[in-house]
Protein backbone atom coordinates (compact mmCIF):
# COMPACT_ATOMS: atom_id res chain seq x y z
CA UNK A 1 0.00 0.00 0.00
CA UNK A 2 1.67 3.77 -0.99
CA UNK A 3 2.40 5.45 2.03
CA UNK A 4 -0.28 8.13 2.30
CA UNK A 5 0.36 10.59 5.73
CA UNK A 6 -2.75 10.98 6.95
CA UNK A 7 -3.67 7.24 7.05
CA UNK A 8 -0.75 7.40 9.80
CA UNK A 9 -1.52 9.80 11.52
CA UNK A 10 -5.18 8.22 12.14
CA UNK A 11 -3.79 4.92 13.12
CA UNK A 12 -2.02 7.05 15.58
CA UNK A 13 -5.15 8.68 16.91
CA UNK A 14 -6.50 5.53 17.28
CA UNK A 15 -3.56 4.23 19.82
CA UNK A 16 -2.05 2.03 17.35
CA UNK A 17 1.54 1.38 17.30
CA UNK A 18 3.66 2.80 13.99
CA UNK A 19 5.51 0.41 12.04
CA UNK A 20 9.27 1.33 11.01
CA UNK A 21 8.73 1.83 7.87
CA UNK A 22 5.71 4.36 8.42
CA UNK A 23 7.71 6.09 11.05
CA UNK A 24 10.99 6.78 8.63
CA UNK A 25 9.02 7.71 5.46
CA UNK A 26 7.24 10.00 7.74
CA UNK A 27 9.88 12.30 8.85
CA UNK A 28 11.95 11.47 5.88
CA UNK A 29 8.87 13.16 4.31
CA UNK A 30 8.72 15.90 7.21
CA UNK A 31 12.69 16.79 6.88
CA UNK A 32 12.67 16.55 3.16
CA UNK A 33 9.46 19.24 2.70
CA UNK A 34 6.79 16.63 1.03
CA UNK A 35 5.17 16.34 4.24
CA UNK A 36 3.76 19.85 5.28
CA UNK A 37 3.90 21.05 8.86
CA UNK A 38 0.28 20.89 9.39
CA UNK A 39 0.12 16.95 9.00
CA UNK A 40 3.73 16.62 11.05
CA UNK A 41 1.59 19.03 13.97
CA UNK A 42 -1.01 16.58 13.36
CA UNK A 43 0.80 13.73 14.05
CA UNK A 44 2.67 15.05 17.00
CA UNK A 45 -0.64 15.86 18.43
CA UNK A 46 -1.46 12.43 18.17
CA UNK A 47 1.30 11.15 19.69
CA UNK A 48 1.27 13.58 22.70
CA UNK A 49 -2.54 12.08 23.37
CA UNK A 50 -1.73 8.29 22.83
CA UNK A 51 1.78 8.28 23.61
CA UNK A 52 4.37 5.87 22.47
CA UNK A 53 5.75 2.43 22.97
CA UNK A 54 9.70 1.91 23.96
CA UNK A 55 10.13 0.24 20.03
CA UNK A 56 8.09 3.08 18.85
CA UNK A 57 10.07 5.83 20.63
CA UNK A 58 13.76 4.27 19.31
CA UNK A 59 12.09 3.79 15.97
CA UNK A 60 11.53 7.54 16.06
CA UNK A 61 15.04 8.36 17.26
CA UNK A 62 17.03 6.49 14.97
CA UNK A 63 14.75 8.07 11.93
CA UNK A 64 15.27 11.97 13.88
CA UNK A 65 19.12 11.02 14.56
CA UNK A 66 19.20 9.04 10.73
CA UNK A 67 17.87 12.80 9.37
CA UNK A 68 20.85 14.08 9.67
CA UNK A 69 25.04 13.07 10.20
CA UNK A 70 26.40 11.03 12.97
CA UNK A 71 30.00 11.83 13.63
CA UNK A 72 32.58 9.58 13.41
CA UNK A 73 35.39 8.96 16.37
CA UNK A 74 38.35 6.38 16.11
CA UNK A 75 39.04 4.06 18.76
CA UNK A 76 41.91 5.20 20.64
CA UNK A 77 39.47 7.02 23.60
CA UNK A 78 36.13 7.00 24.54
CA UNK A 79 33.85 9.78 23.08
CA UNK A 80 31.20 11.08 26.11
CA UNK A 81 28.78 13.35 27.14
CA UNK A 82 26.17 14.58 29.84
CA UNK A 83 22.63 15.82 29.12
CA UNK A 84 20.47 17.97 31.79
CA UNK A 85 16.82 18.57 31.09
CA UNK A 86 17.83 22.19 32.91
CA UNK A 87 17.77 23.71 36.01
CA UNK A 88 18.02 27.12 37.74
CA UNK A 89 21.87 27.57 37.70
CA UNK A 90 23.29 24.31 36.13
CA UNK A 91 26.52 25.23 35.54
CA UNK A 92 27.53 21.14 35.44
CA UNK A 93 28.75 21.08 31.72
CA UNK A 94 30.93 24.05 32.06
CA UNK A 95 33.06 21.66 34.91
CA UNK A 96 32.12 18.89 33.76
CA UNK A 97 33.11 18.88 30.10
CA UNK A 98 37.32 19.92 30.94
CA UNK A 99 36.99 17.66 33.63
CA UNK A 100 36.32 14.21 31.25
CA UNK A 101 38.86 15.22 29.15
CA UNK A 102 41.70 15.38 31.79
CA UNK A 103 40.81 11.68 32.44
CA UNK A 104 41.17 11.06 29.07
CA UNK A 105 38.22 11.00 27.40
CA UNK A 106 36.93 12.89 24.35
CA UNK A 107 33.69 14.93 25.14
CA UNK A 108 31.68 17.17 21.78
CA UNK A 109 29.29 18.75 23.97
CA UNK A 110 26.35 19.67 21.58
CA UNK A 111 24.31 22.18 24.04
CA UNK A 112 21.30 24.71 24.04
CA UNK A 113 20.46 28.10 25.27
CA UNK A 114 17.68 29.07 27.70
CA UNK A 115 14.37 27.38 27.69
CA UNK A 116 11.67 29.03 29.46
CA UNK A 117 12.85 29.77 33.14
CA UNK A 118 16.34 27.63 32.38
CA UNK A 119 19.28 28.83 31.67
CA UNK A 120 21.22 27.90 28.52
CA UNK A 121 24.62 26.53 28.52
CA UNK A 122 25.83 28.36 25.31
CA UNK A 123 24.69 32.04 26.91
CA UNK A 124 26.22 31.31 29.99
CA UNK A 125 29.32 30.81 27.54
CA UNK A 126 28.64 33.92 25.66
CA UNK A 127 29.25 36.05 28.42
CA UNK A 128 32.67 35.36 27.65
CA UNK A 129 34.37 37.80 24.92
CA UNK A 130 35.01 36.58 21.88
CA UNK A 131 33.43 32.49 22.78
CA UNK A 132 32.03 30.61 19.55
CA UNK A 133 29.40 28.19 20.16
CA UNK A 134 28.70 28.10 16.15
CA UNK A 135 31.39 25.59 15.46
CA UNK A 136 31.18 23.03 12.02
CA UNK A 137 31.63 19.70 12.18
CA UNK A 138 34.89 20.20 10.99
CA UNK A 139 35.76 22.37 13.88
CA UNK A 140 34.18 19.89 16.23
CA UNK A 141 36.24 17.14 15.03
CA UNK A 142 39.35 18.86 15.27
CA UNK A 143 39.07 20.46 18.76
CA UNK A 144 37.62 17.78 20.46
CA UNK A 145 40.69 15.38 19.22
CA UNK A 146 43.28 18.00 20.04
CA UNK A 147 41.97 19.79 23.24
CA UNK A 148 39.51 16.81 24.60
CA UNK A 149 36.10 18.78 24.64
CA UNK A 150 34.17 21.68 23.26
CA UNK A 151 30.32 22.80 24.17
CA UNK A 152 28.98 24.45 21.38
CA UNK A 153 25.59 24.62 19.36
CA UNK A 154 24.01 22.09 17.10
CA UNK A 155 25.21 22.42 13.82
CA UNK A 156 22.48 22.44 10.54
CA UNK A 157 23.77 19.08 9.86
CA UNK A 158 23.26 17.45 13.04
CA UNK A 159 19.36 16.17 13.31
CA UNK A 160 17.41 18.66 10.94
CA UNK A 161 14.17 16.63 11.61
CA UNK A 162 14.52 17.49 15.50
CA UNK A 163 14.78 21.27 14.61
CA UNK A 164 12.09 21.27 12.53
CA UNK A 165 10.12 19.14 14.78
CA UNK A 166 10.84 21.24 17.85
CA UNK A 167 9.77 24.22 16.60
CA UNK A 168 6.21 23.07 15.83
CA UNK A 169 6.35 21.15 19.24
CA UNK A 170 6.71 24.74 20.82
CA UNK A 171 3.66 26.23 19.05
CA UNK A 172 1.25 23.20 19.16
CA UNK A 173 1.93 22.27 22.82
CA UNK A 174 3.33 19.15 22.75
CA UNK A 175 6.46 19.83 24.11
CA UNK A 176 5.80 17.69 27.62
CA UNK A 177 5.60 14.47 25.43
CA UNK A 178 8.17 11.68 26.79
CA UNK A 179 8.09 10.24 23.50
CA UNK A 180 8.66 13.51 21.38
CA UNK A 181 10.78 14.66 24.26
CA UNK A 182 13.28 11.53 24.30
CA UNK A 183 13.71 11.13 20.17
CA UNK A 184 14.59 15.13 20.70
CA UNK A 185 17.47 14.83 23.33
CA UNK A 186 18.75 11.03 22.30
CA UNK A 187 18.86 12.24 18.75
CA UNK A 188 21.39 15.18 19.29
CA UNK A 189 23.38 13.51 21.64
CA UNK A 190 23.67 10.17 19.47
CA UNK A 191 24.45 12.46 16.40
CA UNK A 192 27.61 13.37 18.26
CA UNK A 193 29.00 9.01 18.13
CA UNK A 194 28.74 8.34 21.64
CA UNK A 195 30.11 5.31 23.80
CA UNK A 196 28.86 6.46 26.61
CA UNK A 197 25.70 9.28 28.13
CA UNK A 198 24.83 10.26 31.45
CA UNK A 199 21.92 12.17 31.78
CA UNK A 200 20.84 14.51 34.40
CA UNK A 201 16.82 14.75 34.67
CA UNK A 202 15.80 17.52 37.45
CA UNK A 203 12.46 17.23 39.77
CA UNK A 204 11.46 20.29 41.85
CA UNK A 205 10.06 23.16 41.31
CA UNK A 206 12.28 25.03 39.36
CA UNK A 207 12.22 21.59 36.53
CA UNK A 208 10.52 20.72 34.08
CA UNK A 209 9.37 17.61 35.96
CA UNK A 210 7.60 18.71 39.04
CA UNK A 211 7.43 15.36 40.56
CA UNK A 212 9.88 12.06 41.02
CA UNK A 213 6.92 10.12 39.31
CA UNK A 214 7.27 12.27 35.97
CA UNK A 215 11.23 12.43 36.30
CA UNK A 216 11.16 8.58 36.51
CA UNK A 217 9.12 7.88 33.93
CA UNK A 218 11.40 10.54 31.38
CA UNK A 219 14.55 9.10 32.25
CA UNK A 220 13.28 5.33 32.20
CA UNK A 221 12.38 6.27 28.57
CA UNK A 222 15.34 8.40 27.99
CA UNK A 223 17.80 4.97 29.33
CA UNK A 224 15.44 2.58 27.52
CA UNK A 225 16.36 4.69 24.16
CA UNK A 226 20.31 5.26 24.44
CA UNK A 227 20.77 1.74 25.88
CA UNK A 228 18.45 -0.28 23.32
CA UNK A 229 20.54 1.98 20.44
CA UNK A 230 23.97 0.85 22.09
CA UNK A 231 25.15 3.45 23.85
CA UNK A 232 26.03 2.82 27.68
CA UNK A 233 23.40 4.99 29.23
CA UNK A 234 22.53 6.01 33.06
CA UNK A 235 19.91 8.66 34.01
CA UNK A 236 20.38 10.25 37.62
CA UNK A 237 17.19 12.01 38.83
CA UNK A 238 18.58 15.20 40.89
CA UNK A 239 17.50 17.62 42.73
CA UNK A 240 15.82 21.42 41.62
CA UNK A 241 13.78 22.62 44.59
CA UNK A 242 16.48 25.58 45.03
CA UNK A 243 19.28 26.25 42.64
CA UNK A 244 22.31 24.36 41.92
CA UNK A 245 25.24 26.34 43.60
CA UNK A 246 24.53 29.96 44.38
CA UNK A 247 24.52 31.84 41.49
CA UNK A 248 22.13 31.75 38.21
CA UNK A 249 22.50 34.05 35.55
CA UNK A 250 25.10 34.26 32.76
CA UNK A 251 28.37 35.98 33.80
CA UNK A 252 28.17 35.45 37.36
CA UNK A 253 27.73 31.41 36.38
CA UNK A 254 30.49 31.67 34.36
CA UNK A 255 32.49 33.22 37.41
CA UNK A 256 31.48 30.53 39.67
CA UNK A 257 32.41 27.53 37.55
CA UNK A 258 35.75 29.18 37.39
CA UNK A 259 36.11 29.05 41.31
CA UNK A 260 34.59 25.50 41.34
CA UNK A 261 37.27 24.21 38.87
CA UNK A 262 40.16 26.40 41.11
CA UNK A 263 38.38 24.32 44.71
CA UNK A 264 35.96 27.20 45.87
CA UNK A 265 32.14 26.40 45.71
CA UNK A 266 29.00 24.82 46.86
CA UNK A 267 29.64 21.24 47.85
CA UNK A 268 26.16 20.35 45.81
CA UNK A 269 27.66 22.26 42.68
CA UNK A 270 31.04 19.93 43.09
CA UNK A 271 29.06 16.68 44.34
CA UNK A 272 26.81 16.13 41.28
CA UNK A 273 29.32 17.02 38.54
CA UNK A 274 31.72 14.05 40.30
CA UNK A 275 29.02 11.93 40.61
CA UNK A 276 27.60 12.36 36.69
CA UNK A 277 31.12 12.29 35.49
CA UNK A 278 32.28 9.31 37.91
CA UNK A 279 28.97 7.60 35.77
CA UNK A 280 31.35 7.68 32.51
CA UNK A 281 34.30 6.87 33.96
CA UNK A 282 33.09 3.69 35.31
CA UNK A 283 30.69 3.24 31.81
CA UNK A 284 34.77 3.70 29.83
CA UNK A 285 36.01 1.74 32.46
CA UNK A 286 38.39 4.23 33.84
CA UNK A 287 37.46 3.82 36.77
CA UNK A 288 35.68 0.22 38.49
CA UNK A 289 33.71 2.37 41.24
CA UNK A 290 31.48 5.95 41.34
CA UNK A 291 33.60 6.62 44.21
CA UNK A 292 37.26 5.98 42.51
CA UNK A 293 35.62 8.11 39.20
CA UNK A 294 34.61 10.59 41.92
CA UNK A 295 38.09 11.01 43.44
CA UNK A 296 39.90 11.19 40.00
CA UNK A 297 37.81 13.75 38.82
CA UNK A 298 38.21 15.87 42.38
CA UNK A 299 41.88 15.19 41.85
CA UNK A 300 41.64 16.91 38.56
CA UNK A 301 40.21 19.92 40.91
CA UNK A 302 42.47 20.23 43.50
CA UNK A 303 45.97 19.73 40.99
CA UNK A 304 44.93 22.74 38.90
CA UNK A 305 43.87 20.90 35.91
CA UNK A 306 40.64 21.06 35.36
CA UNK A 307 40.89 24.55 35.19
CA UNK A 308 43.57 24.59 32.97
CA UNK A 309 41.78 22.62 30.60
CA UNK A 310 38.66 24.88 30.80
CA UNK A 311 40.72 27.64 29.92
CA UNK A 312 42.75 25.80 26.89
CA UNK A 313 38.69 24.78 25.76
CA UNK A 314 37.62 28.41 26.13
CA UNK A 315 40.71 29.88 24.36
CA UNK A 316 40.34 26.91 21.26
CA UNK A 317 36.88 28.44 20.85
CA UNK A 318 37.72 31.59 20.65
CA UNK A 319 37.34 33.08 23.94
CA UNK A 320 39.36 35.44 26.58
CA UNK A 321 38.48 34.13 29.97
CA UNK A 322 41.20 36.99 31.12
CA UNK A 323 38.93 39.82 29.78
CA UNK A 324 36.69 41.23 32.20
CA UNK A 325 32.97 40.25 32.31
CA UNK A 326 30.81 43.42 33.51
CA UNK A 327 28.43 42.71 36.95
CA UNK A 328 25.48 44.42 37.03
CA UNK A 329 25.39 46.24 40.72
CA UNK A 330 23.93 44.51 43.50
CA UNK A 331 21.09 44.70 45.86
CA UNK A 332 19.85 42.75 48.75
CA UNK A 333 16.44 40.73 48.96
CA UNK A 334 15.72 40.44 52.67
CA UNK A 335 13.74 38.20 54.87
CA UNK A 336 10.58 39.65 56.21
CA UNK A 337 10.41 37.34 58.89
CA UNK A 338 12.22 34.98 61.32
CA UNK A 339 12.23 31.25 60.81
CA UNK A 340 13.02 28.37 58.68
CA UNK A 341 13.62 28.43 54.44
CA UNK A 342 11.36 25.99 54.14
CA UNK A 343 10.29 26.03 50.30
CA UNK A 344 11.86 28.31 47.62
CA UNK A 345 9.87 29.11 44.53
CA UNK A 346 13.00 28.41 41.57
CA UNK A 347 10.96 28.47 38.95
CA UNK A 348 9.85 32.15 39.69
CA UNK A 349 13.37 32.25 40.54
CA UNK A 350 14.59 31.52 36.76
CA UNK A 351 11.83 34.05 35.13
CA UNK A 352 13.16 36.77 37.56
CA UNK A 353 16.20 36.38 35.97
CA UNK A 354 14.71 36.79 32.80
CA UNK A 355 12.80 39.70 33.42
CA UNK A 356 16.45 41.11 34.83
CA UNK A 357 17.28 40.76 30.81
CA UNK A 358 19.20 37.53 31.46
CA UNK A 359 17.22 35.39 29.38
CA UNK A 360 14.93 35.43 26.30
CA UNK A 361 11.03 35.78 26.54
CA UNK A 362 11.21 35.72 22.80
CA UNK A 363 14.02 34.20 20.41
CA UNK A 364 14.92 37.37 19.32
CA UNK A 365 15.77 38.95 22.48
CA UNK A 366 19.30 39.86 23.23
CA UNK A 367 20.87 39.37 26.19
CA UNK A 368 22.50 41.24 29.13
CA UNK A 369 24.85 38.65 30.61
CA UNK A 370 26.27 41.16 33.10
CA UNK A 371 22.44 40.51 35.65
CA UNK A 372 21.55 37.59 37.69
CA UNK A 373 20.92 36.24 41.00
CA UNK A 374 23.39 35.07 44.17
CA UNK A 375 20.80 32.62 46.53
CA UNK A 376 22.58 33.14 49.94
CA UNK A 377 20.46 30.42 51.99
CA UNK A 378 19.32 26.91 50.92
CA UNK A 379 16.30 24.89 52.26
CA UNK A 380 16.19 24.21 56.51
CA UNK A 381 18.77 26.90 57.02
CA UNK A 382 17.42 29.50 60.01
CA UNK A 383 16.96 33.08 58.98
CA UNK A 384 16.33 36.17 61.20
CA UNK A 385 13.84 38.99 60.20
CA UNK A 386 16.22 41.17 57.58
CA UNK A 387 18.77 38.42 56.58
CA UNK A 388 19.74 38.33 53.21
CA UNK A 389 18.09 35.92 51.27
CA UNK A 390 19.95 36.45 48.11
CA UNK A 391 21.88 39.41 46.50
CA UNK A 392 20.06 40.26 42.62
CA UNK A 393 22.51 41.73 39.99
CA UNK A 394 20.58 44.24 37.77
CA UNK A 395 20.57 47.27 35.78
CA UNK A 396 19.34 50.70 37.73
CA UNK A 397 16.49 50.11 35.72
CA UNK A 398 14.99 46.76 37.35
CA UNK A 399 16.78 47.80 40.96
CA UNK A 400 13.57 48.97 42.35
CA UNK A 401 11.29 46.28 42.21
CA UNK A 402 14.07 42.97 42.53
CA UNK A 403 14.74 42.91 45.90
CA UNK A 404 10.83 42.29 47.11
CA UNK A 405 10.38 40.43 44.40
CA UNK A 406 13.04 37.99 44.65
CA UNK A 407 12.52 37.90 48.62
CA UNK A 408 8.65 36.57 48.25
CA UNK A 409 10.01 33.15 46.13
CA UNK A 410 11.30 32.07 49.85
CA UNK A 411 8.98 30.67 51.80
CA UNK A 412 10.17 30.94 55.42
CA UNK A 413 7.95 29.46 58.36
CA UNK A 414 8.05 28.45 62.43
CA UNK A 415 8.91 24.86 61.68
CA UNK A 416 12.11 23.33 60.91
CA UNK A 417 12.77 21.25 57.82
CA UNK A 418 15.09 18.99 56.83
CA UNK A 419 17.26 19.67 53.22
CA UNK A 420 16.53 18.09 50.35
CA UNK A 421 18.78 14.86 49.22
CA UNK A 422 20.81 16.51 46.13
CA UNK A 423 20.44 12.68 44.21
CA UNK A 424 17.36 11.51 44.06
CA UNK A 425 17.18 8.32 42.02
CA UNK A 426 19.97 6.03 39.48
CA UNK A 427 18.10 4.32 36.94
CA UNK A 428 20.54 2.43 34.41
CA UNK A 429 20.79 -1.33 32.66
CA UNK A 430 17.49 -1.33 31.61
CA UNK A 431 16.18 -4.81 29.81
Amino acid sequence: MPFNPANVIARKRDGAALSRAEIADFIDGFTKGSIPDYQMSALAMAIYLRGMSADETALLTEQMLASGVTMQWDGVAACVDKHSTGGIGDKVSLLLAPLLACCGLRVPMISGRGLGPTGGTLDKLESIPGFRTDLSLAEIDEMTNRVGCVITGASTEIAPADRKLYALRDVTATVASIPLITASIMSKKLAEGLDALVLDVKVGSGAFMKTVDAASELARSLVETGTRMGVKTTALLSDMSQPLGKMAGNAIEVDEAVAALAGDTADDLIHLTNTLGAELLVASGIATTIEEGRQRLQQHIESGRGLEKFREMVSAQGGDLDTHRPIAPATVAEATRAGFVSAIDVEALGYEVIHLGGGRRVMSDSIDHSVGIETLVAIGDRVERGQPLARVFASSQNTGRAGAAIASHFTVQDESVSTPPLIIDRISDLP
